[in-house]
């Protein structure tokens, strides 16, 4: 059944809620923080990679205070260990028995802080809990409560004491983004506002809010023609000249639910090919791999995915507006 009218109107408000309250700590960066809450709303991860200073945790931790549930922060280090984030099973002298601590990972928001100064070991331990929501401890698995999020920072790959993440773990974040330095006076306001504001940040939605949201996701229309035309897109990655490594189809899969986000968010309840434009190199940038001869002509792989998506034919627009939102 499609979203009326009036269930569009309050979803976009409380979306616009979500986002207005983190605005009062990144300052000038709507774009962004619009990305990282269509990531929460359809149940992706993200990972932000940028110079220190620019304001990543403070996302993060904005996000977390807006939204009534738990939230936890693993600081990676090259110390660290799997059983920090996943837990462990202790002995217990009194039972007998091996009870089970759970580590910083069972949470409903869980930010990865620089997460490239962990060994490979330790990225490797949130493999499975970013794809199936749960985690394995001694051949016992727990599930975790939605909505569930993992937000991973990064320091560019250049930095000293940094280890790359593997394609595999990179492939389950569903957006790469960058904060990127604010504009003069943007930073001015930043310099004034001082602590104050991440102090006084307050939840505006609950926990379940975020699932009914996510549900409501589930129920906004794409048009096959639509659904093509973003498979079409991932493809062209797997082909293109320039791409030693194409996009995985857990890309279209990512690329889809976005969109529907988006298109909620919008106030509609159907999918337009725009959105899937806008929102394609957010999602699938991170996912391809230049060649060597596209990185000596100093190509990037946003250039790269606009090329693409001027080469393939938009689909029309009729069939999308078959569903056009009824008053």
């Amino acid at each position: 059944m499609n979203l009326t009218k009036e269930e569009l109107m309050v979803i976009s408000q409380k979306m616009n809620r979500i986002i207005d309250n983190i605005e009062t700590v990144i300052i000038g960066k709507r774009n962004v923080v619009e990305l990282v809450v269509l990531s929460l709303i359809c149940g992706g991860h993200v990972l932000i990679e940028d110079v220190p200073g620019v304001g990543k945790t403070s996302l993060v931790s904005a996000l977390a205070k807006s939204i009534a549930c738990h939230f936890k922060r693993i600081q990676f280090t090259p110390d660290i260990m799997p059983s920090d984030v996943t837990g462990f099973s202790i002995f217990n002298q009194k039972t007998r028995e091996f009870e089970f601590r759970p580590g910083a990972v069972i949470s409903n928001i869980v930010l990865a802080d620089e997460i490239n100064r962990a060994s490979a070991k330790t990225q490797a331990s949130l493999l499975e809990v970013m794809e199936e929501r749960q985690i394995t401890v001694d051949s016992k698995t727990y599930k975790l409560q939605e909505p569930f999020m993992v937000l991973a920072t990064q320091n560019p790959l250049e930095s000293f004491g940094t280890y790359p993440l593997p394609e595999a773990q990179i492939d389950r974040f569903l957006i790469k983004l960058s904060i990127g330095y604010p504009s003069f006076d943007e930073e001015v306001k930043v310099v004034s506002m001082g602590k104050k504001a991440k102090a006084a940040i307050k939840a505006v939605v609950s926990g379940q809010d975020v699932v009914k949201l996510r549900e409501a996701a589930e129920r906004v229309y794409i048009d096959p023609s639509v659904a093509r035309y973003i498979v079409e897109i991932v493809t062209a990655t797997r082909n293109h000249p320039e791409l030693q490594i194409g996009s995985s189809p857990r890309g279209s899969i990512a690329l889809y639910g976005i969109c529907r986000a988006y298109a909620m968010y919008r106030g509609r309840n159907y999918v337009i090919p725009d959105d899937v434009k806008k929102l394609a190199p957010h999602v699938l940038c991170h996912r391809i791999t230049l060649t060597h001869e596209a990185k000596i002509n100093k190509r990037t792989a946003r250039q790269v995915m606009e090329d693409i998506l001027g080469s393939i034919v938009v689909p029309a627009g009729q069939e999308t507006q078959s569903k056009e939102i009824r008053a």
